[in-house]
Protein backbone atom coordinates (compact mmCIF):
# COMPACT_ATOMS: atom_id res chain seq x y z
CA UNK A 1 0.00 0.00 0.00
CA UNK A 2 1.38 3.28 -0.74
CA UNK A 3 1.68 5.78 2.09
CA UNK A 4 1.22 8.91 -0.28
CA UNK A 5 -2.37 8.79 -2.22
CA UNK A 6 -2.82 10.23 -5.23
CA UNK A 7 -3.94 14.07 -4.17
CA UNK A 8 -6.20 14.26 -6.65
CA UNK A 9 -8.32 11.28 -5.66
CA UNK A 10 -11.27 11.94 -3.21
CA UNK A 11 -10.26 11.87 0.84
CA UNK A 12 -12.79 8.68 1.09
CA UNK A 13 -11.18 6.64 -1.54
CA UNK A 14 -9.51 3.98 0.32
CA UNK A 15 -7.29 0.91 -0.86
CA UNK A 16 -9.17 -2.60 -1.89
CA UNK A 17 -9.32 -5.50 0.82
CA UNK A 18 -10.02 -4.83 4.65
CA UNK A 19 -6.92 -4.67 6.47
CA UNK A 20 -5.36 -2.23 3.32
CA UNK A 21 -8.79 -0.30 4.32
CA UNK A 22 -8.51 0.05 7.86
CA UNK A 23 -4.59 0.84 7.76
CA UNK A 24 -5.14 3.41 5.47
CA UNK A 25 -7.74 5.11 7.89
CA UNK A 26 -5.65 4.35 11.66
CA UNK A 27 -2.40 5.68 10.44
CA UNK A 28 -4.16 8.06 8.11
CA UNK A 29 -2.26 11.87 8.32
CA UNK A 30 -5.27 13.51 6.46
CA UNK A 31 -6.80 16.01 8.77
CA UNK A 32 -10.23 15.27 6.72
CA UNK A 33 -10.02 11.91 7.68
CA UNK A 34 -8.94 12.57 11.41
CA UNK A 35 -12.12 14.69 11.33
CA UNK A 36 -13.99 11.66 10.60
CA UNK A 37 -12.19 9.66 13.31
CA UNK A 38 -13.09 11.84 15.90
CA UNK A 39 -16.68 12.22 14.73
CA UNK A 40 -16.79 8.08 14.87
CA UNK A 41 -15.97 8.86 18.76
CA UNK A 42 -17.82 12.01 19.79
CA UNK A 43 -21.22 10.72 18.39
CA UNK A 44 -20.82 7.36 20.64
CA UNK A 45 -19.74 9.35 23.89
CA UNK A 46 -22.95 11.55 22.98
CA UNK A 47 -25.00 8.54 22.93
CA UNK A 48 -23.43 7.10 25.59
CA UNK A 49 -24.17 9.92 27.99
CA UNK A 50 -27.81 10.40 26.66
CA UNK A 51 -28.21 6.85 27.29
CA UNK A 52 -27.11 7.64 30.89
CA UNK A 53 -29.35 10.97 30.81
CA UNK A 54 -32.46 9.02 30.47
CA UNK A 55 -31.97 6.49 33.21
CA UNK A 56 -31.65 9.52 35.11
CA UNK A 57 -35.15 11.03 33.69
CA UNK A 58 -36.92 7.54 34.40
CA UNK A 59 -35.66 7.14 37.35
CA UNK A 60 -36.93 10.34 38.88
CA UNK A 61 -40.54 9.98 37.44
CA UNK A 62 -41.35 9.19 41.10
CA UNK A 63 -40.11 10.90 43.97
CA UNK A 64 -38.74 7.73 45.53
CA UNK A 65 -36.97 6.13 43.03
CA UNK A 66 -37.91 3.30 40.35
CA UNK A 67 -35.29 0.78 39.71
CA UNK A 68 -31.66 2.53 41.46
CA UNK A 69 -30.54 2.80 44.88
CA UNK A 70 -28.65 5.99 45.80
CA UNK A 71 -25.38 4.85 45.11
CA UNK A 72 -26.07 3.64 41.82
CA UNK A 73 -28.28 7.06 40.83
CA UNK A 74 -24.69 8.92 42.33
CA UNK A 75 -22.90 6.96 39.58
CA UNK A 76 -25.29 7.74 36.90
CA UNK A 77 -25.26 11.14 36.98
CA UNK A 78 -21.28 11.58 37.70
CA UNK A 79 -21.11 9.28 34.40
CA UNK A 80 -23.37 11.31 32.58
CA UNK A 81 -21.82 14.66 33.41
CA UNK A 82 -18.05 12.84 33.01
CA UNK A 83 -18.71 11.70 29.64
CA UNK A 84 -20.36 14.33 28.10
CA UNK A 85 -18.48 16.90 29.44
CA UNK A 86 -14.98 15.17 28.74
CA UNK A 87 -15.44 12.98 25.60
CA UNK A 88 -18.37 14.74 24.01
CA UNK A 89 -18.65 18.65 24.76
CA UNK A 90 -15.15 20.09 24.78
CA UNK A 91 -13.43 17.67 22.44
CA UNK A 92 -17.23 18.40 19.76
CA UNK A 93 -16.46 20.69 17.57
CA UNK A 94 -13.03 21.78 17.49
CA UNK A 95 -11.99 18.05 17.03
CA UNK A 96 -15.03 17.20 14.39
CA UNK A 97 -15.39 20.31 12.70
CA UNK A 98 -12.34 22.26 13.48
CA UNK A 99 -10.43 19.19 12.14
CA UNK A 100 -11.70 18.75 9.10
CA UNK A 101 -13.07 22.26 7.70
CA UNK A 102 -10.15 24.59 9.43
CA UNK A 103 -7.45 23.75 7.08
CA UNK A 104 -9.84 23.93 4.18
CA UNK A 105 -11.10 27.41 5.36
CA UNK A 106 -7.70 28.63 5.33
CA UNK A 107 -6.52 27.42 2.01
CA UNK A 108 -4.77 25.04 3.26
CA UNK A 109 -3.13 21.55 2.27
CA UNK A 110 -3.69 19.94 5.95
CA UNK A 111 -3.04 21.31 9.85
CA UNK A 112 0.66 22.30 10.76
CA UNK A 113 1.78 18.98 12.55
CA UNK A 114 -0.03 16.02 11.03
CA UNK A 115 2.07 13.72 12.83
CA UNK A 116 0.88 15.28 16.36
CA UNK A 117 -2.70 15.41 15.14
CA UNK A 118 -3.06 11.49 14.89
CA UNK A 119 -1.53 11.37 18.10
CA UNK A 120 -3.96 13.58 19.46
CA UNK A 121 -6.74 11.56 18.66
CA UNK A 122 -4.98 8.35 19.52
CA UNK A 123 -4.88 10.11 23.29
CA UNK A 124 -8.53 10.97 22.69
CA UNK A 125 -9.00 7.53 22.43
CA UNK A 126 -6.88 6.36 24.98
CA UNK A 127 -8.68 8.11 27.10
CA UNK A 128 -11.81 7.20 26.36
CA UNK A 129 -11.39 3.77 26.97
CA UNK A 130 -9.72 4.38 30.59
CA UNK A 131 -13.12 6.23 31.07
CA UNK A 132 -15.32 3.34 29.74
CA UNK A 133 -12.79 1.23 32.59
CA UNK A 134 -13.86 3.15 35.13
CA UNK A 135 -17.66 2.38 34.55
CA UNK A 136 -16.99 -1.59 35.30
CA UNK A 137 -14.68 -0.66 37.97
CA UNK A 138 -16.76 0.80 40.75
CA UNK A 139 -18.35 3.27 38.43
CA UNK A 140 -17.19 7.42 40.01
CA UNK A 141 -20.19 8.69 42.11
CA UNK A 142 -18.63 12.12 43.05
CA UNK A 143 -20.50 14.29 40.43
CA UNK A 144 -18.24 15.09 37.50
CA UNK A 145 -16.40 17.71 39.24
CA UNK A 146 -14.93 15.37 41.43
CA UNK A 147 -15.17 17.33 44.46
CA UNK A 148 -13.06 17.08 47.47
CA UNK A 149 -12.76 15.86 49.96
CA UNK A 150 -15.67 13.21 49.56
CA UNK A 151 -13.67 12.13 46.20
CA UNK A 152 -10.64 11.37 47.98
CA UNK A 153 -12.68 9.11 50.61
CA UNK A 154 -15.24 6.81 48.51
CA UNK A 155 -14.49 3.61 47.22
CA UNK A 156 -15.70 3.92 43.83
CA UNK A 157 -13.19 4.48 40.92
CA UNK A 158 -12.36 7.84 40.95
CA UNK A 159 -8.36 7.22 40.04
CA UNK A 160 -9.28 5.64 36.73
CA UNK A 161 -11.94 8.46 36.04
CA UNK A 162 -9.82 11.57 36.50
CA UNK A 163 -6.87 9.29 35.01
CA UNK A 164 -9.32 9.63 31.88
CA UNK A 165 -9.82 13.11 32.11
CA UNK A 166 -6.32 13.92 33.10
CA UNK A 167 -5.08 12.14 29.40
CA UNK A 168 -8.12 13.49 27.30
CA UNK A 169 -6.63 17.21 28.44
CA UNK A 170 -2.97 16.14 26.24
CA UNK A 171 -5.20 15.64 23.34
CA UNK A 172 -7.08 19.14 24.00
CA UNK A 173 -3.43 20.56 24.61
CA UNK A 174 -1.67 19.10 21.43
CA UNK A 175 -5.23 20.47 19.09
CA UNK A 176 -4.88 23.56 20.48
CA UNK A 177 -0.85 23.94 19.40
CA UNK A 178 -1.58 22.35 15.92
CA UNK A 179 -4.49 24.95 15.44
CA UNK A 180 -2.82 28.08 16.74
CA UNK A 181 0.47 27.34 14.76
CA UNK A 182 -2.38 26.16 11.36
CA UNK A 183 -4.11 29.67 11.16
CA UNK A 184 -0.12 31.70 11.98
CA UNK A 185 1.22 29.72 9.14
CA UNK A 186 -0.35 27.98 6.71
CA UNK A 187 -3.34 30.95 5.64
CA UNK A 188 -3.54 30.99 1.79
CA UNK A 189 -1.42 33.85 -0.05
CA UNK A 190 -3.64 37.11 0.57
CA UNK A 191 -5.47 35.79 3.99
CA UNK A 192 -4.74 38.42 6.38
CA UNK A 193 -5.85 38.56 10.10
CA UNK A 194 -9.26 39.74 9.02
CA UNK A 195 -9.90 38.07 5.99
CA UNK A 196 -10.23 34.82 8.28
CA UNK A 197 -13.62 33.43 8.55
CA UNK A 198 -15.27 33.83 11.88
CA UNK A 199 -14.78 29.92 12.73
CA UNK A 200 -10.75 30.28 12.23
CA UNK A 201 -11.20 33.48 15.07
CA UNK A 202 -13.54 31.14 17.49
CA UNK A 203 -11.42 28.66 16.86
CA UNK A 204 -7.90 30.32 17.69
CA UNK A 205 -9.58 31.77 20.86
CA UNK A 206 -10.30 28.26 21.73
CA UNK A 207 -6.96 26.88 21.09
CA UNK A 208 -5.34 29.67 23.56
CA UNK A 209 -8.10 28.62 26.19
CA UNK A 210 -7.24 24.98 26.02
CA UNK A 211 -3.05 25.34 26.16
CA UNK A 212 -3.13 28.05 29.20
CA UNK A 213 -6.47 26.60 31.01
CA UNK A 214 -6.36 22.41 30.75
CA UNK A 215 -2.78 21.98 32.65
CA UNK A 216 -4.31 23.99 35.86
CA UNK A 217 -7.08 20.52 35.42
CA UNK A 218 -3.86 18.54 35.24
CA UNK A 219 -2.26 19.45 38.02
CA UNK A 220 -4.95 19.23 39.82
CA UNK A 221 -6.07 15.64 39.23
CA UNK A 222 -2.32 14.31 39.43
CA UNK A 223 -2.98 16.01 43.32
CA UNK A 224 -5.76 14.36 44.04
CA UNK A 225 -4.74 10.78 42.58
CA UNK A 226 -1.40 11.22 44.92
CA UNK A 227 -4.17 12.26 47.95
CA UNK A 228 -5.96 8.70 47.40
CA UNK A 229 -3.03 6.89 46.66
CA UNK A 230 -0.14 8.14 48.96
CA UNK A 231 -2.36 9.91 51.51
CA UNK A 232 -1.26 13.30 51.10
CA UNK A 233 -2.63 16.31 52.72
CA UNK A 234 -3.69 18.59 50.15
CA UNK A 235 -7.46 18.82 49.45
CA UNK A 236 -8.75 16.55 52.72
CA UNK A 237 -9.46 18.46 55.90
CA UNK A 238 -8.69 15.19 58.03
CA UNK A 239 -5.33 15.49 56.52
CA UNK A 240 -4.71 18.82 57.18
CA UNK A 241 -5.74 19.60 53.77
CA UNK A 242 -8.21 22.61 52.30
CA UNK A 243 -11.49 21.59 50.37
CA UNK A 244 -12.06 24.85 48.69
CA UNK A 245 -8.23 24.96 47.48
CA UNK A 246 -9.50 21.96 44.83
CA UNK A 247 -12.76 23.80 43.75
CA UNK A 248 -10.34 27.10 43.05
CA UNK A 249 -8.23 24.96 41.17
CA UNK A 250 -10.82 23.06 39.44
CA UNK A 251 -13.00 26.18 38.84
CA UNK A 252 -10.03 28.01 37.18
CA UNK A 253 -10.14 25.30 34.48
CA UNK A 254 -13.52 24.49 34.11
CA UNK A 255 -15.00 28.07 34.05
CA UNK A 256 -12.64 28.61 30.63
CA UNK A 257 -13.54 25.39 29.81
CA UNK A 258 -17.52 26.52 29.21
CA UNK A 259 -15.77 28.69 26.67
CA UNK A 260 -13.84 25.53 25.52
CA UNK A 261 -17.55 24.58 24.42
CA UNK A 262 -19.12 27.71 23.35
CA UNK A 263 -16.81 29.82 21.51
CA UNK A 264 -16.49 27.65 18.79
CA UNK A 265 -20.21 26.95 18.51
CA UNK A 266 -20.16 30.60 17.83
CA UNK A 267 -18.10 30.40 15.11
CA UNK A 268 -19.96 27.59 13.65
CA UNK A 269 -23.07 30.35 14.01
CA UNK A 270 -21.26 32.99 12.00
CA UNK A 271 -20.55 30.67 8.92
CA UNK A 272 -24.13 29.37 8.90
CA UNK A 273 -25.90 32.77 9.86
CA UNK A 274 -23.47 34.44 7.29
CA UNK A 275 -24.08 31.50 4.44
CA UNK A 276 -27.97 31.03 4.71
CA UNK A 277 -28.38 34.64 5.38
CA UNK A 278 -26.57 35.08 1.84
CA UNK A 279 -24.71 38.18 3.44
CA UNK A 280 -21.43 39.74 4.64
CA UNK A 281 -21.64 39.47 8.28
CA UNK A 282 -23.09 43.03 10.40
CA UNK A 283 -19.25 44.20 12.30
CA UNK A 284 -16.62 41.31 11.50
CA UNK A 285 -14.31 42.62 13.43
CA UNK A 286 -16.39 43.16 16.76
CA UNK A 287 -17.44 39.38 16.38
CA UNK A 288 -13.94 38.43 15.81
CA UNK A 289 -12.57 40.49 18.77
CA UNK A 290 -15.23 39.19 21.20
CA UNK A 291 -13.83 35.62 20.70
CA UNK A 292 -10.56 36.70 21.79
CA UNK A 293 -12.76 39.10 24.44
CA UNK A 294 -14.18 36.22 25.94
CA UNK A 295 -11.25 33.83 25.99
CA UNK A 296 -9.44 36.56 28.36
CA UNK A 297 -12.28 37.21 30.69
CA UNK A 298 -12.62 33.60 30.89
CA UNK A 299 -10.20 33.33 32.94
CA UNK A 300 -11.04 35.89 35.65
CA UNK A 301 -14.27 34.71 36.17
CA UNK A 302 -14.07 31.29 38.63
CA UNK A 303 -15.26 32.59 41.70
CA UNK A 304 -18.92 32.92 41.08
CA UNK A 305 -19.19 29.42 41.15
CA UNK A 306 -18.26 29.83 44.90
CA UNK A 307 -20.11 32.33 46.60
CA UNK A 308 -21.53 30.17 49.30
CA UNK A 309 -17.77 28.10 50.02
CA UNK A 310 -16.92 30.97 52.63
CA UNK A 311 -14.77 33.17 50.04
CA UNK A 312 -14.61 36.37 50.82
CA UNK A 313 -17.27 38.97 50.32
CA UNK A 314 -15.49 41.55 48.36
CA UNK A 315 -14.12 38.88 46.03
CA UNK A 316 -17.76 37.54 45.70
CA UNK A 317 -18.55 40.97 44.43
CA UNK A 318 -15.53 41.39 42.30
CA UNK A 319 -16.27 37.96 40.56
CA UNK A 320 -19.77 39.24 40.12
CA UNK A 321 -19.09 41.94 38.62
CA UNK A 322 -16.41 40.21 36.19
CA UNK A 323 -19.21 37.49 35.58
CA UNK A 324 -21.32 40.39 34.18
CA UNK A 325 -18.58 41.58 32.43
CA UNK A 326 -18.66 38.76 29.66
CA UNK A 327 -22.13 39.12 28.40
CA UNK A 328 -20.80 41.91 26.68
CA UNK A 329 -18.63 40.56 24.06
CA UNK A 330 -21.78 37.08 23.89
CA UNK A 331 -24.29 39.84 23.52
CA UNK A 332 -22.00 41.77 20.77
CA UNK A 333 -22.00 38.80 19.03
CA UNK A 334 -25.74 37.89 19.09
CA UNK A 335 -26.75 41.77 18.38
CA UNK A 336 -24.29 41.10 15.08
CA UNK A 337 -25.66 37.48 13.90
CA UNK A 338 -29.10 39.58 14.43
CA UNK A 339 -28.15 42.72 12.37
CA UNK A 340 -26.71 40.51 9.62
CA UNK A 341 -29.94 38.92 9.30
CA UNK A 342 -31.59 42.40 8.36
CA UNK A 343 -32.06 42.93 4.77
CA UNK A 344 -30.35 39.10 4.10
CA UNK A 345 -31.95 36.82 1.43
CA UNK A 346 -32.80 34.13 3.48
CA UNK A 347 -33.13 30.58 3.31
CA UNK A 348 -34.44 28.68 6.06
CA UNK A 349 -32.63 25.22 5.22
CA UNK A 350 -31.78 22.97 8.41
CA UNK A 351 -28.76 24.29 9.38
CA UNK A 352 -29.93 28.02 9.62
CA UNK A 353 -32.88 26.36 11.79
CA UNK A 354 -29.93 25.10 14.34
CA UNK A 355 -28.66 28.62 14.19
CA UNK A 356 -32.19 30.12 15.11
CA UNK A 357 -32.49 27.68 17.91
CA UNK A 358 -29.09 28.30 18.94
CA UNK A 359 -29.91 32.27 19.38
CA UNK A 360 -32.67 31.42 21.37
CA UNK A 361 -31.71 28.89 23.54
CA UNK A 362 -28.31 30.62 23.87
CA UNK A 363 -29.81 34.11 25.03
CA UNK A 364 -32.22 31.93 27.56
CA UNK A 365 -28.87 30.66 28.94
CA UNK A 366 -27.18 33.78 29.33
CA UNK A 367 -30.04 35.68 30.61
CA UNK A 368 -30.41 33.24 33.38
CA UNK A 369 -26.52 32.99 34.22
CA UNK A 370 -26.95 37.02 34.66
CA UNK A 371 -29.37 35.62 37.39
CA UNK A 372 -26.55 33.65 38.61
CA UNK A 373 -23.93 36.09 38.40
CA UNK A 374 -26.00 38.48 40.90
CA UNK A 375 -24.53 37.44 44.50
CA UNK A 376 -28.47 37.62 46.14
CA UNK A 377 -30.10 35.27 43.73
CA UNK A 378 -27.29 32.95 43.50
CA UNK A 379 -26.97 32.36 47.14
CA UNK A 380 -30.55 30.97 47.05
CA UNK A 381 -30.40 29.13 43.33
CA UNK A 382 -26.78 27.91 44.19
CA UNK A 383 -27.13 24.03 43.70
CA UNK A 384 -30.78 23.86 42.83
CA UNK A 385 -32.32 22.79 39.68
CA UNK A 386 -32.10 26.36 37.96
CA UNK A 387 -28.40 25.22 37.83
CA UNK A 388 -28.74 22.64 35.85
CA UNK A 389 -31.56 24.27 33.46
CA UNK A 390 -29.07 26.95 33.32
CA UNK A 391 -26.04 24.94 32.08
CA UNK A 392 -27.81 22.47 29.80
CA UNK A 393 -29.05 25.81 28.07
CA UNK A 394 -25.96 26.75 27.54
CA UNK A 395 -24.16 23.42 26.92
CA UNK A 396 -26.81 21.59 25.01
CA UNK A 397 -28.85 24.69 23.67
CA UNK A 398 -25.59 26.13 22.89
CA UNK A 399 -22.75 23.72 21.55
CA UNK A 400 -24.82 21.02 20.74
CA UNK A 401 -27.86 22.38 18.53
CA UNK A 402 -24.29 24.18 17.08
CA UNK A 403 -22.54 20.93 16.69
CA UNK A 404 -25.52 19.58 15.14
CA UNK A 405 -26.22 22.90 12.83
CA UNK A 406 -22.70 22.63 11.88
CA UNK A 407 -22.43 18.83 10.87
CA UNK A 408 -26.01 19.32 8.67
CA UNK A 409 -24.04 22.76 7.54
CA UNK A 410 -20.56 20.85 6.12
CA UNK A 411 -22.46 17.41 5.52
CA UNK A 412 -22.62 17.65 1.98
CA UNK A 413 -18.91 19.07 1.99
CA UNK A 414 -17.65 16.02 4.53
CA UNK A 415 -19.42 12.83 2.51
CA UNK A 416 -20.31 14.39 -0.70
CA UNK A 417 -24.03 13.13 0.30
CA UNK A 418 -27.44 15.42 0.74
CA UNK A 419 -29.70 14.17 4.17
CA UNK A 420 -33.14 14.33 3.65
CA UNK A 421 -34.40 18.20 4.13
CA UNK A 422 -37.77 16.65 5.01
CA UNK A 423 -36.72 14.13 7.70
CA UNK A 424 -34.02 16.62 9.08
CA UNK A 425 -36.62 19.10 9.75
CA UNK A 426 -38.92 16.90 11.68
CA UNK A 427 -35.59 16.06 13.69
CA UNK A 428 -34.89 19.58 14.33
CA UNK A 429 -38.69 20.12 15.48
CA UNK A 430 -38.56 16.97 18.03
CA UNK A 431 -35.10 18.14 19.54
CA UNK A 432 -36.31 21.73 19.87
CA UNK A 433 -39.38 20.89 20.79
CA UNK A 434 -37.75 18.41 23.42
CA UNK A 435 -34.95 20.45 24.80
CA UNK A 436 -37.44 23.04 25.99
CA UNK A 437 -39.84 20.38 27.55
CA UNK A 438 -37.35 18.86 29.01
CA UNK A 439 -35.48 21.68 30.56
CA UNK A 440 -37.31 24.83 30.90
CA UNK A 441 -39.44 23.34 33.64
CA UNK A 442 -36.12 22.78 35.43
CA UNK A 443 -35.81 26.93 36.00
CA UNK A 444 -39.55 26.41 37.94
CA UNK A 445 -38.18 22.91 39.75
CA UNK A 446 -35.23 25.24 40.81
CA UNK A 447 -36.94 28.80 42.02
CA UNK A 448 -39.23 26.90 44.14
CA UNK A 449 -36.27 24.65 45.93
CA UNK A 450 -36.20 21.72 44.43
CA UNK A 451 -31.92 20.48 44.93
CA UNK A 452 -29.97 19.13 41.96
CA UNK A 453 -28.77 15.66 41.94
CA UNK A 454 -30.99 14.28 44.73
CA UNK A 455 -32.42 10.78 44.56
CA UNK A 456 -35.55 11.45 46.73
CA UNK A 457 -37.63 14.86 46.78
CA UNK A 458 -40.76 15.69 47.89
CA UNK A 459 -43.88 14.81 46.42
CA UNK A 460 -44.82 18.22 45.16
CA UNK A 461 -42.08 18.50 42.71
CA UNK A 462 -43.61 14.81 40.89
CA UNK A 463 -45.41 16.96 38.17
CA UNK A 464 -42.81 19.10 36.80
CA UNK A 465 -40.23 15.83 36.90
CA UNK A 466 -42.45 13.61 34.85
CA UNK A 467 -43.21 16.60 32.16
CA UNK A 468 -39.34 16.87 32.04
CA UNK A 469 -39.04 13.16 31.63
CA UNK A 470 -41.74 13.54 28.97
CA UNK A 471 -39.77 16.23 27.07
CA UNK A 472 -36.44 13.99 27.72
CA UNK A 473 -38.38 11.36 25.40
CA UNK A 474 -39.14 13.53 22.71
CA UNK A 475 -35.54 14.57 22.71
CA UNK A 476 -34.36 10.86 22.37
CA UNK A 477 -36.53 10.80 19.58
CA UNK A 478 -35.09 13.57 17.80
CA UNK A 479 -31.65 12.29 18.00
CA UNK A 480 -32.72 8.98 16.73
CA UNK A 481 -34.24 10.35 13.47
CA UNK A 482 -31.40 12.53 12.75
CA UNK A 483 -29.51 9.43 13.29
CA UNK A 484 -31.31 7.11 10.81
CA UNK A 485 -31.64 9.74 7.91
CA UNK A 486 -27.71 10.77 8.29
CA UNK A 487 -26.40 7.14 7.93
CA UNK A 488 -29.76 6.81 4.94
CA UNK A 489 -27.51 9.80 3.94
CA UNK A 490 -23.96 8.32 4.01
CA UNK A 491 -24.45 5.68 2.01
CA UNK A 492 -27.81 6.09 0.16
CA UNK A 493 -28.01 9.80 -0.30
CA UNK A 494 -28.11 12.04 -3.47
CA UNK A 495 -24.45 13.26 -4.42
CA UNK A 496 -23.85 16.54 -3.23
CA UNK A 497 -22.94 19.39 -5.84
CA UNK A 498 -19.70 21.39 -4.91
CA UNK A 499 -21.28 24.20 -3.16
CA UNK A 500 -24.93 23.43 -2.34
CA UNK A 501 -25.60 26.36 -0.18
CA UNK A 502 -23.86 28.80 -2.47
CA UNK A 503 -21.21 30.17 0.24
CA UNK A 504 -18.50 31.92 -0.21
CA UNK A 505 -15.51 30.53 1.76
CA UNK A 506 -12.57 29.14 0.60
CA UNK A 507 -14.19 25.50 1.35
CA UNK A 508 -16.65 25.25 -0.90
CA UNK A 509 -14.35 25.78 -3.71
CA UNK A 510 -13.39 22.14 -3.28
CA UNK A 511 -15.08 19.25 -4.93
CA UNK A 512 -17.72 17.26 -2.78
CA UNK A 513 -16.25 15.23 -1.02
CA UNK A 514 -12.92 17.05 -0.79
CA UNK A 515 -9.62 15.42 -3.04
CA UNK A 516 -7.00 14.29 -0.27
CA UNK A 517 -4.93 17.40 -1.59
CA UNK A 518 -7.53 19.74 -0.88
CA UNK A 519 -6.63 22.56 -3.52
CA UNK A 520 -5.39 21.87 -6.86
CA UNK A 521 -3.24 24.55 -6.84
CA UNK A 522 -2.47 27.17 -4.07
CA UNK A 523 -5.79 29.93 -4.07
CA UNK A 524 -5.11 33.13 -3.78
CA UNK A 525 -7.48 35.62 -1.55
CA UNK A 526 -8.04 39.33 -2.57
CA UNK A 527 -11.17 40.60 -1.56
CA UNK A 528 -12.68 39.97 2.06
CA UNK A 529 -13.24 36.85 4.50
CA UNK A 530 -16.59 35.95 2.70
CA UNK A 531 -15.42 36.71 -1.20
CA UNK A 532 -15.07 34.12 -3.72
CA UNK A 533 -10.96 33.49 -4.08
CA UNK A 534 -9.88 34.87 -7.98
CA UNK A 535 -7.76 32.08 -8.32
CA UNK A 536 -7.43 28.70 -7.39
CA UNK A 537 -9.65 25.65 -7.20
CA UNK A 538 -12.58 26.63 -9.15
CA UNK A 539 -15.14 23.24 -8.83
CA UNK A 540 -18.52 24.15 -8.63
CA UNK A 541 -18.43 27.99 -8.49
CA UNK A 542 -22.35 28.96 -8.13
CA UNK A 543 -23.02 33.05 -8.42
CA UNK A 544 -24.16 34.62 -5.62
CA UNK A 545 -27.65 35.30 -5.51
CA UNK A 546 -28.40 39.24 -5.07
Amino acid sequence: MSHHPDPNASYLESPAGFWPWLKSWLFTLDHKRIGILYFLGIVFSFGLGGFFAMVIRIELLRPHGLMLTHTQYNQVFTLHGAVMVFLFIIPSIPATIGNFVLPLLLGAKDVAFPRLNLLSFYIYLLGAVLAIFSLFSGAVDTGWTFYTPYSTQTGTAVISMTLAAFVLGFSSILTGINFIVTIHKLRAPGMGWFRIPLFAWATYATSIIQILATPVLAITLVLLILERTLGLGIFDPALGGDPVLFQHFFWFYSHPAVYIMILPAMGVMSEIITTHAQKDIFGYRFVAFSSIAIAVISFLVWGHHMYVSGQSLYANMIFSVLTLLVAIPSAIKVFNWVATLYGGHIHWRVPFLYAMGFIFLFLIGGFTGIILALLSLDVHLHDTYFIVAHFHYVMVGGTVMAFVGALHHWWPKMFGRMYSENWARVAFVLVFLGFNLTFFVQFILGSKGMPRRYHNYLDQFQPLHAFSTFGSWVLGLGFIVMTVYLIHSAFRGKKAPANPWESRTLEWQTASPPTTGNFEGTPTVTGGPYDYPRAGAAAGRNGRPE
